[in-house]
């Protein structure tokens, strides 16, 4: 039986900075080992048949220099892409524009890291009211489609089930995991622990309907 919690418990999460040619940057950044080998993993993240079982459905081009789309989520463009290992595209949405950097390396012949930097100039007022759980939350329910999607036996949360499942006891516990242990992530990125913790009070009232403290 696929296990929510003990999924959300297997993702790593760490915050921190890059600077870009714009400036200052935030990065999110979020990792996980799969039973998967590189190539399968590959597959997974970068085809246009198999992106909507786990994550949404999409449209577009995906190949260097083609644009996608995510039905009712972000676009963008793919700036860089080195099979079976590396890929970056432009994450756009609401009329601002981010980054996201995938990685896939190799542990032995059937085990795969995947690690996800999610890079956004943020100005500090937002920061400060959500904290890195904002984009964080998210992008743990996409590692939880991809967990789902790579166990293959059908015990898994699919896309369809999605805004059920989010809206149930199981979805609303792993939810506000997610947004505590983004909450320590801050925290260990240098973040007073008052300020990072009512950030997270508030995204998880964002994500779970809770009202914050």
């Amino acid at each position: 039986m696929f296990d929510a919690t003990e999924q959300i418990n297997a993702v790593q999460r760490k915050v921190g900075s890059r600077t870009l040619e714009a400036g200052e940057a935030r990065v999110t950044t979020i990792s996980q080992t799969y039973q998967a080998t590189v190539e399968d993993l590959w597959d997974a993240c970068t085809s246009a048949e198999r992106i909507p079982r786990w994550f949404l459905p999409i449209s577009g081009d995906l190949r260097l220099g083609g644009t996608y789309q995510l039905q009712g989520n972000a676009g963008g463009t793919v700036e860089s892409c080195e099979p079976p290992h590396r890929f970056t595209a432009t994450w756009e949405m609401g009329g601002e524009v981010s980054w996201i950097e995938v990685r896939l390396t190799p542990i032995d012949d059937e085990r795969t890291r995947f690690d996800l930097d999610h890079i956004a100039h943020v100005d500090q007022d937002r920061w400060a009211q959500f904290g890195p759980g904002a984009v964080g939350v998210g992008w743990d329910l996409g590692l939880l489609g991809l967990a789902s999607h790579l166990a293959g036996d059908g015990s898994g949360i699919t896309p369809e089930q999605g805004a059920e499942w989010t809206a149930s006891d199981e979805g609303r516990r792993a939810m506000e995991l997610s947004s505590q242990l983004w909450c320590e992530a801050s925290i260990a990125a240098g973040t007073d622990a008052d300020e990072a913790k009512a950030a997270a009070e508030r995204t998880t009232a964002f994500y779970t309907g809770a009202p914050a403290a």
